[in-house]
């Protein structure tokens, strides 16, 4: 007899523009939550209006370097259209938000019961050095020459 094994999936979303030790520290801490971690890597389009600038990274970069890194089973681009279709398409289990993910979390429990899966847990990840590790910190460090940045500063940010 073939038993289906049920495992806890588990999906999380973001830019993860120049991936650095505080993504990789947030997809750890999402796999905690589950068996299968989808991450869902957002569109160069989405970023363009969200942020009102383009990633540095292009998304097929962005993509590839997840996908290298080994720490989630499955890694997929957002939609262009309905940014919630992926949860209706995959049904996680668990949904792990970024410690300042703002963007497409307000309508979220209204999105899953639409769905009707009121039964999802939305988990809220802790920072990792923010202060150190955080893409707008880095864009600004790796965008000035060396000459610019004091070895102290751009060093310790980017090692």
């Amino acid at each position: 007899m073939n038993q289906k094994i049920q495992q806890n999936k588990i999906i999380t979303f973001g830019t993860f523009d120049i991936f650095h030790e505080g993504h990789k520290n947030f997809l750890k801490q999402a796999r905690k939550f589950g068996d299968y971690l989808i991450v869902v890597v957002a569109r160069d389009e989405t970023v363009g209006k969200v942020k009102k600038r383009l990633p540095q990274n292009d998304e097929s970069v962005r993509l590839k370097n997840i996908k290298e890194s080994g720490l989630a089973d499955e890694v997929i681009l957002g939609s262009l259209g309905n940014k919630y279709e992926v949860i209706k398409k995959y049904r996680p289990d668990v949904i792990c938000l970024g410690y300042d993910q703002k963007i497409f979390t307000e309508n979220l429990r209204e999105k899953l019961k639409e769905f009707n899966l009121s039964n999802v847990k939305i988990i809220r990840l802790k920072a990792y050095y923010p202060e150190k590790y955080k893409s707008s910190k880095l864009r600004n460090v790796i965008a000035r020459s060396p000459s610019e940045r004091s070895s102290r500063e751009g060093d310790a940010a980017i090692s």
